[in-house]
């Protein structure tokens, strides 16, 4: 796999953090997750794939100091925590990388680390806020709304603070020195964004929120109810998708107003929302099927995994405990992902052999472990 040998350490964390950790971990890098002893459920990680868990009291000297210890043979720390806490523990970069210069730190937060928020809590509704894009979201006459966490939590800083990971592991090969990775979930929301800045003077956000081509207003870019109650999402853009659109809904061009006459829209959503509720999904489906229409099926977690094309193409895997979940993406032709298919791990079951691996003696683990520094949890064998 692409990142095979690349050793990761990534300290437990919400949510955007395991997804970077698990991006890693599934094109072949080494992670360990560095947990605290016991968690809460909703801090459960469900993105450990791949992983190994190291139970760690970073809050005793000797466990900052085992961190530091460990940071040496490590090629990336993933830290998630808010500015000023590695660095009260003694394990900030400028400590960390004179041990270590080849090391990549990589910060994840929410306001990044500097800035008048830098040290406040919040969440993905708040860096979407602050981002501006938040502002863009919503249907007419209704407030913003944050499409679940995605946004700013995994695309702005999951993902984005891989992307960051990955570029610096490359630059290293140059220079043979890492580096700090300040990966802000404002600015990776925003940076997402940059097609809505640099599109304003194209006259596609001129219109109040909801009222525009892609947020709701147009109705050829809009989501329909069945008569199931399910829905078909439409996005015929291109006049001559819109051609088959409207032939397949069975209607006249000639006597419609013309698609981007944003004086008809309101009237074209209410046809379009009549019809589509006249007939079921499936129906729609057999007509607009494998045509150009951009009309296609919204899939629920239920249907997705079976649907014809995701089947073919593999996009779901089950892992040995029945759940199921997206192949990593994108598919690489040479070093593809090969994700591992073992649940997820418990905290502390790796404990010892990772400080074996990372050249801890068997008698400093065991004393590690009398002083409670480390806690190991290895699952009891089914007989």
């Amino acid at each position: 796999m692409a990142l095979r040998g690349v050793r990761v350490l990534e300290l437990a964390g919400l949510a955007p953090a395991p997804l970077c950790g698990q991006i890693l971990a599934d094109f072949g890098a080494q992670v360990v997750r560095v947990d605290r002893f016991r968690r809460a459920a909703l801090h459960a990680d469900v993105q450990g794939r791949g992983k190994r868990s190291l139970a760690l009291d970073l809050k005793q000297p000797r466990g900052a100091e085992t961190l530091a210890r460990l940071c040496q043979k490590a090629d990336v720390l993933l830290e998630p925590f808010r500015p000023g806490v590695m660095e009260n523990l003694n394990l900030g970069p400028d400590v960390l990388l004179k041990n270590n210069p080849r090391l990549i730190y990589a910060r994840l937060t929410g306001f990044g680390n500097s800035g008048a928020y830098s040290k406040m809590a919040g969440h993905d509704i708040n860096y979407l806020a602050v981002s501006g894009v938040l502002s863009r979201l919503g249907r007419k006459d209704e407030n913003p709304y944050a499409p679940v966490n995605l946004l700013a939590d995994f695309a702005g800083g999951g993902v984005m603070c891989a992307l960051g990971i990955i570029i610096a592991l490359y630059e290293r090969t140059k220079s043979g020195k890492g580096q700090v990775i300040d990966a802000s979930m404002v600015e990776g929301a925003a940076y997402l964004s940059s097609f809505l800045w640099k599109s304003q003077n194209l006259g596609l956000w001129n219109r109040p929120r909801g009222e525009n081509l892609l947020d709701s207003g147009a109705p050829f870019y809009e989501t329909y109810k069945t008569s199931d109650g399910k829905f078909m999402a439409v996005g015929p853009l291109e006049p001559q998708f819109y051609k088959q659109l409207i032939s397949g809904l069975g209607l006249d061009s000639h006597k419609l107003p013309d698609q981007y006459d944003f004086s008809g829209w309101p009237e074209m959503k209410k046809r379009f929302t009549d019809l589509f509720s006249k007939k079921t999904q499936a129906e729609w489906c057999e007509i607009f099927e494998y045509t150009d229409a951009c009309v296609t099926p919204v899939l629920s977690f239920d249907d997705v995994v079976s649907h014809p094309h995701n089947k073919e193409r593999g996009t779901f895997l089950k892992n040995d405990q029945e759940e199921i979940s997206p192949r990593p993406s994108p598919l690489l032709s040479r070093t593809p992902a090969t994700p591992s298919s073992k649940r997820d791990p418990f905290i502390g079951e790796h404990t010892e052999e990772i400080l074996l691996d990372y050249g801890f003696s068997k008698e400093e683990i065991a004393q590690l472990k009398s002083l409670r520094v480390i806690e190991s949890n290895k699952p009891k064998a089914n007989l």
